[in-house]
């Protein structure tokens, strides 16, 4: 790898002991994948993957505390994935004592380090951190040093900024030396489609369901999505940004994608069109026939497969604002139309802090909590960790929840039938 003076006198110590120990990783990392150079990060902001407290992850804190100890600190301020607790998400006494004795027991004092280090504010915490509410969106070719996965499909696919899927503690490294290593997709060959997917349903296919078949087809590839904008339109407004936030994070968890591109919508598809497809790339089809294929082939696993539901997640990534409006209208209709005045089974939305600081300003959230909804901001994923949740049958209608827990995926029209109507 080439390096410039600057980063040599890094590398060599001129800037002290912790400051050479970080960039000596990078150049690790960099050389890992053959990068052959260090390139600026120049996105306002980080993010980091890393919130939760967890007791286990002492050499994290401890590394942390190097940082800190060595008056090391973020170039950037930086928002971090969401907390993994909030009294507000129903939890028995067992599994509360499981969350406060024996998980997050660090939770306290690795905030205290994250705010010492740089985070842009005390509710900084989500995965959806490019939410005008949070403040954290990249412009178009901003170079990121970013490793939550749905935050680098949906930067790289829907800003036009550029990452790489990085580990987590690489995301705070990069941020603390200013630089990240150039390969993958920082690169315009990186960044080409290797995949044309056709989409040839005959109505709007589910977001989290499209995102998780092609996940699962193409891998760590890079699609070139056409037909979507027959359903999606060629604007990016916000029902088309939530879209792609959950259909990107679909591709990111059930495979390994961190760049897609959408015909005639996506910044870089709009610019360089079909300049964009590699040569000889492969082709996927998409009909009703083959959605309806990915989702019955999902396994249940829970103990019983029919057991009733005891709790329901929406908003894995986090819900945006048109999001939390729209649901209240659905839910507010299933209620009417089956009789119901409340929610049949405990239902969270989760949503940033700030998303839903601004949605408590409207008048949604009264109608909401009157349907028997809790909001929250906490980490879906977080919650199901816990080995006595992790047993529960919970519903969601979130591939990327369905895909690293036991929770059980249904389309949102499914879910919707059953928090207001009931049944499986």
């Amino acid at each position: 790898m080439i390096l410039t003076k600057e980063q040599e006198a890094i590398l060599n110590g001129e800037k002290g002991e912790t400051l050479a120990k970080v960039m000596k990783t990078l150049v690790m990392y960099g050389d890992a994948f053959e990068a052959e150079k260090l390139v600026p990060i120049t996105s306002k902001y980080n993010h980091l993957v890393t919130s939760f407290g967890l007791k286990v992850m002492a050499p994290v804190y401890d590394l942390m505390q190097q940082l800190l100890d060595a008056g090391v600190c973020s170039e950037q301020k930086f928002s971090v994935d969401p907390r993994p607790l909030d009294k507000n998400v129903p939890a028995n006494f067992l599994q509360n004592f499981v969350f406060n004795k024996f998980m997050y027991t660090k939770q306290d004092f690795y905030e205290k380090q994250l705010v010492k280090l740089g985070l842009m504010d005390e509710n900084a915490f989500t995965c959806a951190c490019y939410m005008d509410e949070v403040g954290n969106k990249p412009k178009k070719g901003d170079v990121l040093s970013w490793a939550e996965s749905s935050v680098v499909v949906y930067a790289n696919s829907v800003l036009g900024a550029r990452c790489n899927r990085n580990s987590g503690i690489i995301d705070i490294m990069g941020s603390i030396v200013g630089y990240v290593p150039y390969f993958g997709l920082l690169t315009d060959e990186g960044r080409k489609a290797t995949w044309v997917v056709k989409v040839e349903t005959t109505k709007k296919p589910e977001a989290q369901l499209l995102g998780s078949a092609i996940g699962m087809k193409v891998m760590e590839d890079v699609p070139y999505v056409v037909g979507l904008d027959k359903w999606i339109g060629n604007e990016l407004n916000d029902a088309a940004c939530s879209y792609l936030k959950d259909f990107g994070a679909a591709t990111a968890s059930n495979g390994a994608v961190g760049l897609y591109h959408i015909d005639g919508l996506t910044p870089e598809a709009v610019e360089l069109g079909e300049s964009l497809i590699a040569e000889g790339a492969r082709e996927y089809i998409i009909d009703d026939a083959e959605l309806q294929r990915v989702q019955d082939n999902y396994p249940v696993i829970w103990k019983d497969p029919e057991a009733t539901p005891k709790l329901c997640f929406i908003g894995c990534p986090h819900l945006s604002l048109e999001q939390l409006k729209d649901w209240t209208l659905k839910v507010e209709e299933g209620l009417k139309a089956s009789g119901n005045k409340k929610v049949l089974i405990p239902t969270v939305f989760t949503a940033a802090p700030k998303v839903l600081e601004a949605f408590n300003a409207t008048e949604y959230a009264e109608r909401l909590k009157a349907t028997g909804v809790i909001t929250s901001y906490i980490c879906p994923l977080m919650y199901m960790n816990n080995p006595l949740c992790k047993k529960m049958p919970v519903i969601t209608s979130s591939n990327k929840l369905r895909t690293y827990t036991s929770a059980r995926y249904y389309t949102d029209a499914e879910i919707l039938a059953q928090i207001t109507k009931g049944g499986n």
